[in-house]
């Protein structure tokens, strides 16, 4: 489960943050999950849960996920597109000509501290 590595790194970004930014608890953090990230989101939360409880930063904080949709341009059809998955054609015309536009990504989009 790489879920449990990248719960860390988010962790280690929490504490970084604190540090830089002079806050001490951090209490909602807001993460936003791709479609085509390969994160799933329900994991993220598992781990989340258990990472953060030896965290002198993040112990108790909420984490609310923001599932961000797969989007993409196809060159083939010149069209945008959701996309469910990375393997997948254009929905569109079948083309293997896809460009990720949105979707694909992880990242901490907002934090409330104390």
């Amino acid at each position: 489960m790489h879920e449990m590595s990248l719960t860390e790194g988010v962790v280690r970004i929490l504490e970084q943050q604190a540090a830089q930014h002079n806050f001490t608890k951090v209490k909602t953090v807001w993460l936003e999950i791709g479609e085509l990230s390969q994160v799933d989101p329900d994991s993220m939360a598992f781990c989340f849960d258990a990472v953060t409880r030896g965290s002198a930063v993040a112990a108790g904080a909420r984490l609310e996920i923001i599932r961000v949709p797969g989007e993409g341009f196809c060159l083939d059809c010149a069209k945008a597109v959701h996309l469910a998955s990375r393997v997948e054609g254009c929905p569109e015309c079948g083309g293997f000509g896809l460009r990720v536009t949105q979707g694909g990504d992880m990242r901490v989009k907002e934090l409330e501290v104390e």
